[in-house]
C-alpha cells in the first residue's frame, strides 16, 4: 500500500529537506564512527607503550619479556578497545532510536546514507590498509631496507593501516546491520 501512494515517494528525493538531512546525519555518523574506532584502538596502544616503558626491560641480557608482562600488555589493549566500542555502541543505538522517532524522511535517508556510506567506507579503509600493512612487507621483504627512512615512511603507514584494515572497515558491517535492523524494529 505504501508504494501506492504517490505524495509519499515524491518525498524519497533529496529536494525533500528531512530526507536530505538524514542522508547527510547517516554520513556524518559513519565518518564519526571510523574515527572513533580508530582512537579507542589508539588509546589502548598508547596505554600499552606506557606499561612496556614502565615495566618490561629488555637489556642486554634478557632477550624476551615474560610471559605474565605479555599477557598483561594484551590485557590493557583488549580492555581499552572494549571501553572504547561500547561507547561508541551506546551512541550509535541512541542515534538510531532518537532518529526513528524524529521524522520518518528524515529516518529512511539516514538508514540509506548509512549503507550506502559505510559500503565504500568499508572497502576504501580495508583496501588502504591493507596496501599500506603490504607496502612495509614490501620495503623489508623484497627491497631489504630495514632502518632505512623508506621504512620508517611505511611504518607510520603501517600504524594507521592496521586499525583501518583490522578494526574500522570491520566493524563496519555489524553497525550497518545494527542499524538497520534496530531501527526498523524502534519504528514499528
Amino acid at each position: 500500500q505504501g508504494l501506492a501512494n504517490q505524495e509519499a515517494i515524491t518525498k524519497l528525493s533529496i529536494l525533500h529537506p528531512p530526507f536530505l538531512l538524514g542522508m547527510l546525519a547517516g554520513g556524518a555518523v559513519i565518518y564519526w564512527f571510523t574515527g572513533a574506532s580508530i582512537q579507542a584502538v589508539s588509546t589502548g596502544a598508547y596505554r600499552a607503550v606506557e606499561f612496556i616503558k614502565k615495566n618490561i626491560k629488555l637489556d642486554a641480557g634478557a632477550g624476551r619479556a615474560s610471559v605474565a608482562d605479555s599477557k598483561k600488555v594484551v590485557e590493557i589493549c583488549t580492555q581499552y578497545a572494549q571501553k572504547g566500542m561500547f561507547n561508541i555502541f551506546l551512541v550509535v543505538f541512541f542515534c538510531t532510536l532518537s532518529f526513528a522517532c524524529f521524522e520518518p524522511y528524515f529516518f529512511i535517508g539516514y538508514l540509506i546514507s548509512i549503507a550506502i556510506f559505510g559500503l565504500y567506507q568499508a572497502i576504501f579503509m580495508a583496501n588502504a590498509g591493507g596496501a599500506w600493512d603490504n607496502a612495509k612487507k614490501i620495503v623489508e621483504v623484497e627491497l631489504k631496507e630495514k632502518g632505512t627512512p623508506l621504512h620508517s615512511a611505511t611504518v607510520v603507514g603501517d600504524t594507521v593501516g592496521d586499525p583501518f584494515k583490522d578494526t574500522s572497515s570491520v566493524a563496519m558491517n555489524p553497525v550497518i546491520k545494527f542499524t538497520t535492523l534496530f531501527g526498523l524494529l524502534a519504528v514499528e
